[in-house]
């Protein structure tokens, strides 16, 4: 996994109070094409639970994984019991007792670009029964005001072009379907593919945002100096109080009975 793939621990605290989480409509959104009940599922870097908390609190059995000591343990502060947690890399993952085999639903919360591209829809795959979903949902937190934007984009200039994530298979912007969906459409294991967005407008104090900004993987890679520093230049051009266009974007496939 890319060394920013594993940059959040130090940050476990900070991701838990200073990222937005999931709005009920995205349960609802995965369970009405799902079309039947789901009983269990598998979730792909759960991270601090944001989503985990959500689909649990729906009566389904969720084994959360996630390859980050730190962040699981944040996880475990704020999930029913009932969730079961597992720190293990995507990558590890295997059907079979320790994972269990035949979930109803595998999802990811902001984390598939993370993983290893190389085999991974039949890894999807095996973990699903056929006629299962796979869901994979998140997007960038960007501030509502061009202007407001366009002061943070100079301020952060000299350190960074960008804090966000490209496409992992670099599809553009403005295309019909993003990735993953890309990637599921062409993928043999998968069909019915559909794409969906919840749209999201929040409003941060000035130190929130800064706050969410250094649980950031951009930042969090940097050295610590120019992180510091990086931090200072955008707190001093924000207003008092930022709008955000937090847009969800999910994409949902159902597992093929044979691929």
């Amino acid at each position: 996994m890319p060394d920013r793939a594993l940059s959040f621990g130090v940050m476990a605290e900070a991701y838990e109070r200073f990222r937005p989480g999931y709005p009920a409509e995205l349960v609802d959104l995965v369970m009405t094409y799902a079309g039947r009940p789901v009983p269990s599922a598998l979730e792909i870097g759960a991270g601090t639970g944001k989503a985990t908390r959500l689909f649990a609190r729906q009566g389904v059995a969720v084994t959360a994984t996630e390859p980050d000591g730190a962040m699981l343990a944040e996880l475990r502060k704020h999930v029913p019991t009932s969730v079961r947690t597992v720190q293990a890399a995507f990558e590890d993952l295997r059907p079979g007792p320790r994972y269990g085999r035949g979930y109803g639903l595998v999802y990811a919360a902001a984390a598939l670009h993370w993983t290893d591209p190389e085999g991974r829809w039949a890894r999807v795959a095996s973990l699903l029964e056929p006629g299962g979903v796979f869901a994979s949902f998140g997007g960038p937190v960007r501030l509502a005001d061009p202007a407001v934007e366009e002061v943070v984009r100079t301020a952060r200039a000299p350190f960074l072009e960008s804090d966000e994530i490209p496409s992992p298979d670099g599809t553009p912007p403005g295309y019909d379907i993003q990735w993953p969906g890309t990637e599921l459409r062409r993928s043999a294991w998968f069909t019915d593919v559909q794409q969906a967005v919840i749209e999201r407008r929040l409003t941060m104090s000035a130190g929130d945002y800064v706050g969410h900004l250094s649980t950031v993987s951009a930042y969090l890679v940097l050295p610590a100096p120019a992180r510091e520093q990086v931090f200072r230049r955008i707190a001093r051009v924000l207003p008092e109080r930022v709008g955000i266009a937090a847009d969800i974007t999910a994409h949902l496939a159902r597992r093929r009975h044979e691929p």
